[in-house]
Order: C-alpha cells, then sequence, then structure tokens
C-alpha cells in the first residue's frame, strides 16, 4: 500500500493498548486506540479503517459480538483477534465469521505489524476486486506511442523525466492525437505501475451521474442507488487516475475534485464520513483552460493544482514523418480482415491530407481500407472520400487559429453524416451537448452543412 496503513487497536488492558499503538505507530502506521467493542464500533462506522485488532474479552461488547456485527458492514476491515492461551476454540470460530487471523497474547510487536500488513494486503485486493466488478473498464493495456518525430521525442523525453515522480501532469493537444496513451505511459513508467490506471472522461456524464462515478455513492443515495458502489478515484488508490477532456467538467463537480486533490480525502455521494486515496493525477483537455478561466467556466485553482507539468502533444498535419509509421503500423493490427499493403500512391495521400481529426482519423481511415479493398494492396480509391476529394480539408497555414480548424473539422464531420449531430459527436468522440455547445459557438449554421 502507498499509504499508512490505518489501524484501530481494541483493547481494554490501558497499558497494553497503548504500547501497540506507540510501537506500530513508530513502524509507519496510523494508529488509534479504544478501550472496549462499543467505542470500536462507532470509530469504524466515523472512519474508514484497513485493519482492526480485537481483544476477545472486553467490556460492554466482546470482540467476537463487534466480529459478528462487521460482518454486515458493506465494506468491512479486516480484523485480526488478540486472544488468551485458554481461547483458542473461540479464536477458530472467529476465523469462520471472517477475521483474516488471530494471535495469542503475549504476542511480538514484530508478529503483529507482518500479520497487520498482510491483512491491509489482502483487504486491498478485496477493494481492488470490488470495484473492477463494479466498473469494469476493459481498457486495453498501454502498447507503446510510435513515432519518428523530433517534436515527438522531445515528449517521450519529458514523459520519461515526469514518470517517476508523484506530480501532476496535465497533457495538452487537439482531440485525437493521443493524450490518453501518453497518460499510460507515464503510468506505466512510474513506480505505481503495479496499480491501477483508471480513466474517466469528464464531459460524457451529467454532472450527478459522473460525481456517482467518479467518487461511488452509498446505498439509498438517489433513486435507484441499490447498493453501495466504490468510485473510480477508490480504484485508483495506489495508481493513476486519468482525467480526459477535464476542461469540460461542471463547475460543481470542480469544487470537489479540488478538494479531493488538496486533501487526498473525499466524500460518496450520500455518505458522511471521508475517504482517503493516494491517486497520481494525470488531466488533459483539447481546451483552451486560460481562456475557459477568464469566462468562469474552470477554476483557476484547480488549473494550478493540476498544471504541476504540460505535455503538448502536436497535431499529426505537423509530424507528418509518423503518417506512413502509424498507418502501416495500423494495417498490421487489422490484420485479422487480411494481410495487405499500402500502395505508394495510397501513402502519398495519407501524407498530403491535413488529418483534423488526427490520429484517431488516421487509425479509422486506414481500418475501413482494409476493410473495403479487395485484394492484398490497398489502393487510393480505397480511403474515404474526404482524404481525396476536393472538398477535403486543405492544410492549414501558419496563421490558421485552432479554433478555425476545428470548426472546419465539424463541418466536415456533419456533412459526413448529413448533419446528424448524435453520429458527428460520436465520431469526435465528444458529448453530444458538448458538440452543440461549438456548434452554437462557432455559428455554424445548416446552409454550410449541405
Amino acid at each position: 500500500m502507498t499509504h499508512p496503513i490505518r489501524i484501530l487497536i481494541a483493547d481494554d488492558e490501558r497499558n497494553l493498548r497503548e504500547l501497540i499503538v506507540r510501537e506500530l505507530g513508530r513502524r509507519g502506521h496510523e494508529v488509534e486506540g479504544v478501550a472496549d467493542g462499543v467505542a470500536a464500533l462507532e470509530r469504524i462506522r466515523e472512519t474508514p479503517f484497513d485493519v482492526v485488532v480485537l481483544d476477545m474479552r472486553m467490556p460492554h461488547k466482546e470482540g467476537i459480538d463487534v466480529l459478528r456485527e462487521l460482518a454486515t458492514f458493506p465494506e468491512a476491515p479486516q480484523v485480526i483477534m488478540l486472544t488468551g492461551f485458554q481461547e483458542v476454540s473461540t479464536a477458530v470460530e472467529a476465523m469462520k465469521l471472517g477475521a483474516y487471523d488471530y494471535l495469542t497474547k503475549p504476542t511480538k510487536i514484530e508478529e503483529l505489524d507482518v500479520v497487520v500488513r498482510k491483512a491491509a494486503e489482502k483487504g486491498q485486493l478485496v477493494r481492488d476486486n470490488v470495484a473492477l466488478r463494479a466498473h469494469a473498464p476493459g481498457a486495453a493495456p498501454f502498447g507503446g506511442l510510435l513515432t519518428q518525430s523530433a517534436r515527438m521525442h522531445e515528449v517521450l523525453r519529458i514523459i520519461d523525466r515526469v514518470a517517476p515522480t508523484d506530480s501532476a501532469v496535465l497533457v495538452l493537444g487537439e482531440s485525437g492525437t493521443g493524450k490518453e496513451l501518453v497518460a499510460r505511459a507515464i503510468h506505466e513508467r512510474s513506480t505505481r505501475t503495479a496499480r491501477a490506471f483508471v480513466p474517466i472522461h469528464c464531459g460524457a456524464l451529467p454532472r450527478e451521474v459522473f460525481e456517482s462515478e467518479l467518487f461511488g455513492h452509498e446505498k439509498g443515495a438517489f433513486t435507484g442507488a441499490v447498493g453501495t458502489k466504490p468510485g473510480l478515484v477508490e480504484l485508483a488508490d495506489g495508481g493513476t487516475l486519468f482525467l480526459d477532456e477535464i476542461g469540460e467538467m461542471e463547475p460543481d463537480s470542480q469544487v470537489k475534485l479540488l478538494r479531493a486533490i488538496e486533501t487526498g480525502t473525499f466524500f460518496r455521494v450520500g455518505a458522511t464520513r471521508p475517504r482517503r486515496v493516494d491517486v497520481r493525477l494525470v488531466a488533459a483537455t483539447n481546451r483552451d483552460l486560460a481562456e475557459a478561466m477568464k469566462t468562469g467556466e474552470f477554476r483557476q485553482d484547480l488549473y494550478y493544482r493540476i498544471n504541476t507539468i504540460t505535455v503538448s502533444l502536436p497535431p499529426l498535419r505537423e509530424r507528418r514523418d509518423d503518417v506512413a509509421l502509424l498507418a502501416r503500423h495500423f494495417v498490421e493490427t487489422n490484420a485479422k480482415y487480411g494481410l495487405k499493403r499500402l500502395a505508394a500512391a495510397t501513402l502519398a495521400a495519407l501524407e498530403t491530407y491535413a488529418w483534423p481529426g488526427n490520429v484517431r482519423e488516421l487509425l479509422h481511415a486506414v481500418e475501413r481500407a482494409v476493410i473495403l479493398s479487395k485484394g492484398d494492396e490497398i489502393f487510393p480509391t480505397d480511403l474515404p472520400p474526404e482524404i481525396l476529394g476536393s472538398n477535403a480539408p486543405s492544410v492549414p497555414s501558419a496563421s490558421d487559429s485552432l479554433e478555425a480548424m476545428e470548426r472546419q473539422h465539424i463541418i466536415a464531420v456533419l456533412k459526413q453524416v448529413n448533419g446528424h449531430r448524435g453520429k458527428a459527436a460520436a465520431l469526435l468522440a465528444i458529448d453530444p451537448k458538448t458538440l452543440y455547445r461549438k456548434i452554437n459557438s462557432y455559428g455554424i449554421v445548416p446552409a454550410e452543412l449541405r
């Protein structure tokens, strides 16, 4: 575990309790002590502990009774029982009730420390399994960034420098440039690589649903919340949380995210007690966040929190050396449709096109060509018509603004789907609400789509 193990010691023998609290604290754990079972249950309801050490015999409520009640908790901590020599049969009963282990008094601190660490590790595995089954992201593993571009090699150099740190990273780039691949590369090269990489698209869900996905919710928190569900933040504990298109996040959600980043704690929807996590944050956006801050759409304090290190990705039109390399790679990855090769004229057409949709557009264009080509060679006629047609987007000049190029690309995609906004949003990989906002802000009118 990357954060200190949170331990509660419940024992009515004051001297022994204080000794255990002190000695385990010296070993880097966060430890509290209580004198009886009732107080132990109260603290567990208030604070999420990783491990609880229970004395078998305590006033008000014995350890075995506390264990029985913990079995009804939706997310109970791992329990270690402390027993006297004559209580071994009761300890066996405790194991059947779900205790991780039991130790007989007097116990050595070194032995208790080892058992506590193993119990905490088991608890983390259980939480990961629950979260994975709840969300099942199914994201493909990182397969490497292919490039021979000097600008991209500079990006890779920055990734290698920043990956071993825990600094927040902001990845900037147009849609389709590979921002998530960069985030995965940072995670894979970090000390957190053994833990989860968890992506979430900040503009793909309404605010209420987004917060439930990010922070989780308690049973009964809202209509349809029939059970407790861990959030993606918890799934990312010890690993990396990737917030894609963070510029689309609603202001209310930005406030909650900022608090979670600053304190390392958060509340599930409908919860009253905080939870603590240790995550590395990587965010990405294709928006101008400086402009969004001026208009009040993005919080300045959040911007400075996520912008410790900035990685700027060049669009594909500015790394033309990579077009042929990537195109051949995409032909190979689509070999299930047949072993094929790109004709010289096809490569020339691909290298001439402006690629307003960047690498994502190239991927889909090559996949389409592989499927539609009849022989073992892919010809220009197998490519999408906009790549060859007179209406294909021209190579932007240095004076063209990012907004102008994005407007041009949106119009091209809308024409391709006969003005259907839902289909256009799917092709652009953005939320329909985001597309609607962009159509209005760019003043795109139906006459331009004919």
